[in-house]
């Protein structure tokens, strides 16, 4: 996502709240014409602090545990908004 920048990744396959990467999701950059898109420079650093919208990610993997994201919005190098599909359930409908 460092890398990246701003774009988004899409198809991204969950199993057991861990990505898996075996098919490999789609990578789509998103590129700025007639304004600053440099790339975010790597990191040298082995430690560093996760920013809490990488945080939040990693919760939301875990609670998904096993399914699809269906994109990742990444802005800045960091994950902005999920897409999941959701299966309803038969309490969160109504009937009327």
């Amino acid at each position: 996502m460092q890398q990246m920048d701003f774009g988004h990744i899409d198809g991204l396959v969950i199993l057991d709240g861990e990505p898996v990467f075996d098919p490999m999701p789609r990578i789509v950059r998103d590129i700025k014409l007639g304004g600053e898109d440099g790339l975010r420079p790597k990191s040298n650093h082995a430690d560093f602090l996760l920013k809490s919208q990488v945080i939040e990610l990693f919760d939301h993997l875990t609670a998904i545990r096993t399914g699809k994201i269906e994109s990742i919005e990444v802005k800045h190098g960091l994950p902005f908004r999920l897409v999941v599909e959701q299966q309803p359930t038969s309490n969160g409908c109504r009937r009327g």
